[in-house]
């Protein structure tokens, strides 16, 4: 955890006055909506949060950090987690807390998109199940369409509620073991299966930082 709070408060450190700023979902994002909270208390600046799931809408209501929408506001600047990054490249895999739809939607329309992990998601090659959210009715469909891009999918079930996770937006999450190479090709290729809202290949991202035992890093393409 240290790590992880370490690298919150750096990224922290980032926002300006009067920003907006996409609040990231998972258990590192929250260390940065408090980091960030304790910043606007200590130094007396503005922050307005266009939050990526209701768990960080919440935790951001709970911290006094003013909600807007992304129907009204332009971001500035997107602050999220990932669970798994790849060096060479910086491609992201993100929804394993099934947040990624509404992730992207804030994080891609973002003036500035910054990753903030431990030195644990940092991977020579990308292996965790790439997380896609369907529409429902069209999940079996969908799933044979991912077996021919060579995935093997399996639909996600909640842990203390029977049957499938339902997502924010009330659609199903398949978790799909496939090779990623070109991850900006085929996260395109998965999005344009109908059928298929969102994706938690994420290509594009602007820097990543690191907490690591000897400080926090910065990474950049």
């Amino acid at each position: 955890m240290d790590l992880k709070r370490a690298v919150a408060k750096e990224a922290a450190k980032l926002i300006k006055d009067g920003s907006v700023v996409g609040l990231g979902s998972g258990s590192t994002a929250a260390l940065f909506i408090e980091e960030l909270a304790k910043r606007m208390e200590n130094e007396d600046i503005a922050i307005f949060g266009v939050p990526t799931s209701y768990e960080a809408k919440l935790l951001a209501s709970h911290y006094g950090i003013p909600i807007v929408s992304i129907e009204d506001y332009d971001v500035d600047i997107a602050v999220d987690g990932a669970d798994e990054v790849r060096k060479k490249d910086l491609a992201l895999i993100k929804g394993g807390g099934g947040c990624h739809t509404w992730e992207k939607i804030v994080d891609y329309n973002a003036k500035e998109f910054v990753v903030i992990v431990d030195e644990s998601k940092v991977k020579d090659t990308l292996s965790f199940p790439v997380p896609v959210e369907v529409i429902p009715h069209s999940y079996r469909v969908v799933m044979k369409r991912l077996k021919e891009l060579g995935g093997e999918s399996i639909i996600r079930l909640g842990e203390r509620k029977r049957g499938p996770v339902i997502t924010d937006n009330g659609n199903f999450i398949l978790d799909v073991n496939i090779k990623v190479e070109n991850a900006e090709e085929l996260e395109e290729e998965i999005n344009n299966i109908p059928g298929v809202v969102e994706n938690g290949i994420f290509s594009r991202v602007d820097k990543v930082l690191v907490g690591t035992k000897k400080g926090v890093k910065t990474l950049k393409k």
